[in-house]
């Protein structure tokens, strides 16, 4: 069991497999020329699964594969089956914005994908392509059937903003309550990557928009999930909010997050890492095992934000996953 510095227990990993994405995001990194980091730079997959099979048997339970776009990254079904044949009741996800999906859902639920979420910002293709740096909607909106053909567990997620989607709350919680996939709403994560010019919309702001149209009641927080959820009361269906500006989002933190090059995050909103890439590639597993140990001990109580901040953060979430 991996016990941080607070008394929490930690069971879910999540790691980012590339930075690299084919979308250039309003709230995440519109400005990023397309490039990559080079290919040494990153840590194989063989050397991510050495450190993945110590974080198994140490306790980890769930693990997330992230990006940037995860599915950029050649051969991701074959490090996703290293996982699932290792421990296959292992919880074992993903989150991507969908692009190329249609053509990857099946091979990556083959190798044992279990559940997915996918980024859904509007309906309108050119307020989807306004937020994303391109034309996208269609590509997304296949890759979310095909993901539901293949019989992959789904959730959406949705970033509101202000003046540029905030009318399609609603329009994207009906998508989701027609399909039988519960959605996400995310509010904006202030970062020095993103467009000066966004607003976000806090919690109560979004549930405003749906109480326009239908009344709703709390459901609570299940877990250690990040999600506030919430149902409508004419037929029960649950949506759920992520609010990271309260800390009551961080008092049942379980996560802790890898880079693609190796670095080990304690708290997605901390800038602080340790690197374990030396001590995989050598294969010196005691040590990665220590620096594991290290940054559970270090991890923060609680994030840098509330809703007084005013300061933005320095991660580059498409580092990390978000």
């Amino acid at each position: 069991m991996l016990i941080d510095g607070h008394g929490r227990n930690v069971n879910y990993l999540r790691i980012s497999v590339t930075e690299r994405c084919n979308f250039r995001c309003q709230y995440c990194m519109p400005e990023k020329p397309f490039s990559w980091v080079p290919k040494e730079n990153l840590l194989s997959f063989e050397d991510l699964f050495k450190f993945v099979k110590v974080a198994i048997d140490e306790g980890i339970e769930k693990i997330r594969i992230t990006g940037g776009e995860p599915t950029l990254r050649t051969d991701l079904d074959k490090f996703i089956k290293m996982i699932y044949n290792y421990k296959n009741d292992i919880d074992l996800a993903m989150t991507t914005n969908g692009y190329l999906l249609k053509e990857s859902a099946k091979k990556l639920k083959d190798a044992g994908l279990k559940r997915i979420n996918i980024s859904l910002d509007s309906l309108k293709p050119e307020i989807a392509a306004k937020i994303a740096g391109k034309d996208v909607l269609k590509n997304v909106l296949d890759g979310i059937e095909e993901a539901m053909k293949v019989g992959l567990k789904i959730k959406i997620n949705m970033v509101p903003l202000k003046n540029v989607n905030d009318s399609e709350i609603v329009d994207i919680l009906e998508f989701g309550k027609k399909r039988g996939i519960r959605v996400r709403f995310i509010e904006y994560m202030e970062n020095v990557h993103a467009h000066s010019s966004l607003k976000g919309m806090h919690g109560r702001e979004i549930l405003e928009k749906i109480k326009e149209k239908y009344e709703i009641q709390k459901v609570g927080r299940i877990g250690s999930s990040p999600a506030f959820l919430y149902q409508l009361k004419n037929d029960g269906y649950k949506f759920g909010l992520i609010d990271p500006h309260k800390h009551d989002f961080c008092e049942s933190c379980n996560r802790i997050r890898l880079t693609a090059e190796g670095y080990l995050i304690p708290c997605l909103y901390f800038d602080e890492a340790m690197s374990i890439k030396e001590a995989v590639e050598k294969g010196d597993i005691e040590k990665a095992v220590e620096i594991l140990k290290t940054v559970l001990a270090n991890k923060p109580k609680e994030n840098r934000w509330s809703e007084e901040a005013t300061e933005a953060s320095n991660r580059a979430f498409y580092e990390t996953g978000g």
